[in-house]
């Protein structure tokens, strides 16, 4: 009867070893795959969340452009490419409370001189025609100057918004971003459009 030699069952010994050692490595090379997955996500997640963010609006401040329950996708990137300008929608950290989140239009740029005459906006002491649609409301705020580092801002639904009217100029550093793409609900599927207007004589 044939028996295995020593040197046969050592043999046998070296190829299970390695045999492990390569089952070992090709767990060792999945779980590596599986940890340089997971942090590449999380930083694409937080580059992402760096430069956009979801946002509900909450209320009708800024009927008839924008509703209540509508979601949108806000650019927080734009803005360190240049200054908020005249008619863009913006979302911005309440002054009042900086754990809340506000919409409204930018209606003063910093440096200029703001007032409000009953239906008619003035910026510099010429008036504003603001081409887009709105509820507009009757009252009065100013003249003002605004600082260098301030907006003032007002919702499209004039007689139902907190906006500037209310508790003054909005600081340029609570400005999170530019209302960028409605998503939701699907008939409001679009670009959110900005408005660009200069002030007439």
């Amino acid at each position: 009867m044939f028996e295995e030699s020593p040197a046969t069952q050592g043999g046998q010994e070296t190829v299970g070893g390695q045999d492990m050692k390569d089952q070992w490595q090709r767990v060792k090379s999945a779980l590596r795959e599986i940890v340089e997955t997971v942090l590449l996500t999380l930083l694409i997640f937080f580059a992402i969340r760096a430069l956009i963010q979801n946002f509900r609006i909450q209320g009708t401040s800024m009927e008839p452009n924008l509703h209540d329950d509508q979601y949108l996708i806000v650019n927080k990137f734009v803005y360190c490419l240049h200054s908020p300008e005249r008619g863009d929608i913006v979302v911005f950290h309440y002054p009042r409370n900086p754990r809340r989140d506000f919409i409204k239009r930018v209606i003063g740029l910093p440096g200029e001189k703001v007032e409000i005459r009953g239906k008619r906006l003035f910026i510099n002491g010429e008036q504003l025609e603001e081409s887009y649609a709105l509820n507009s409301s009757n009252y009065s705020w100013g003249p003002q100057r605004l600082a260098e580092d301030e907006y003032f801002v007002l919702g499209d639904n004039r007689s139902s918004s907190s906006d500037s009217h209310n508790w003054g100029p909005l600081p340029r550093d609570a400005i999170v971003g530019k209302a960028w793409i409605s998503y939701w609900p699907p008939e409001y599927w679009r670009l959110v459009p900005h408005y660009s207007y200069a002030a007439t004589e």
